[in-house]
C-alpha cells in the first residue's frame, strides 16, 4: 500500500494519468512485459517458457532470427549467453550458407534449456550494498549483479576484432566498464564492491604505481 500511494503520489505530482481498466492493485504478483514480478523476484513468464520449450529445430535463417530474438529478450536470466548463442550468431550472418550442423543444434537445446529453467532474479534493494562479480573467458565477458549473494541480474558480451586479442585483464576491465554502462541506474549512486580475478587486479594495481 505504501509503495502504491508513493505511485500515485508521483503520478499526480506530474500531472500523470492512468487508465484504471488496465491496472491492477493488490495482487501477488503481476506479467509486465513479458517477466512476472512478485515480491519474491522476477522470473520468465510461464506462457513464454512454453513457447520456448516448444520451438522446433528452425529450417531457415528466418527462424534462427526469430529463436534468437526471443531468447535474447531473456538473456539477463542466462549465465554466458553471448557464448552459448555463438554458433547461432555465426549462422544468420550475411552471405552464410545455412547449414544446420550439431554445434547449432547444441547452442539451440542448450539456450532452450537453460531458459526454461531459468531461476528468480532478486529484486534490487537500494538500502543494501551491490555486488559484481566479473569474469572473462576467450570469446566473452560475463557479470553478474548481486546483493547478499541472490542474483539481480547477469550481463553477458561476445568479443570482436581486437578485443578478443586483449590479455585476461584487459577483458576483466573491459567486463566491469560494461556492467557499470548496463547498470548506471543501480551503482552509480552509492558505493558497490567488484569481485574479479585477484591476479589480473594486482596487475592493474601494479600498473598504476
Amino acid at each position: 500500500v505504501d509503495h502504491l500511494r508513493q505511485v500515485l503520489l508521483v503520478l499526480r505530482k506530474n500531472h500523470l494519468f492512468a487508465n484504471v481498466d488496465k491496472c491492477t492493485f493488490c495482487v501477488d504478483n503481476v506479467i509486465f512485459l513479458g517477466f512476472v514480478v512478485s515480491k519474491n523476484g522476477v522470473h520468465v513468464d510461464p506462457e513464454k517458457i512454453k513457447a520456448i520449450q516448444e520451438w522446433p529445430i528452425p529450417t531457415n535463417v528466418s527462424e534462427v532470427r526469430r529463436f534468437h530474438g526471443l531468447a535474447s529478450f531473456y538473456r539477463c536470466f542466462v549465465p554466458n549467453f553471448s557464448t552459448l548463442a555463438s554458433p547461432l550468431n555465426e549462422l544468420v550472418k550475411k552471405d552464410v550458407v545455412f547449414l544446420w550442423q550439431e554445434n547449432h543444434n547444441f547452442a539451440f537445446q542448450e539456450l532452450k534449456q537453460k531458459l526454461t529453467q531459468a531461476a528468480v532474479l532478486a529484486l534490487p534493494n537500494f538500502t543494501k550494498t551491490f555486488e559484481l562479480e566479473c569474469d572473462a573467458s576467450g570469446i566473452g565477458i560475463g557479470v553478474v549483479l548481486l546483493q547478499g549473494g541472490h542474483r539481480i541480474g547477469y550481463f553477458n558480451e561476445k568479443l570482436h576484432g581486437a578485443a578478443l586479442n586483449y590479455p585476461t585483464y584487459d577483458k576483466d576491465l573491459y567486463a566491469l566498464v560494461r556492467a557499470l554502462q548496463t547498470w548506471e541506474h543501480y551503482l552509480m549512486t552509492k558505493e558497490f564492491v567488484i569481485h574479479s580475478d585477484h591476479e589480473s587486479l594486482k596487475y592493474l594495481r601494479a600498473k598504476v604505481n
